[in-house]
């Protein structure tokens, strides 16, 4: 390609959007760890302790909640940031896809 285009050579590729690429012979690897504990640190869980699944098993959430309402705007941020978070880490997009069907009204 950098015959047929006028092209610069800016090396390894390590940092790209919030993502992280590690290279090595035998693998790329893409991460987001950085961005992740951005988002923890924004919604109030950076000292919450990690869990092997991402969502409470059989949970039911539903429209009608007597809970207190919380901040829309806040909540919408924090579920685009884990819409971002999915592209490395598939296995939240389940817990993800289940908590965006209440930005409207969260």
């Amino acid at each position: 390609m950098a015959s047929r285009f006028r092209m610069s050579d800016l090396g390894t590729l390590s940092y790209y959007l919030g993502i992280e690429a590690r290279q090595r012979k035998e693998a790329l690897t893409l991460g987001q760890s950085a961005y992740a504990s951005k988002l923890l640190e924004r919604s109030g869980m950076a000292e919450y302790k990690p869990c092997v699944t991402p969502m409470e098993e059989r949970l039911k959430l539903t429209k009608t909640n007597t809970a207190a309402k919380v901040d829309a705007t806040l909540y919408q941020s924090i579920i685009d940031g884990l819409r971002y978070l999915v592209h490395t880490r598939p296995d939240i997009a389940f817990a993800m896809g289940y908590v965006n069907r209440f930005m409207e009204d969260p």
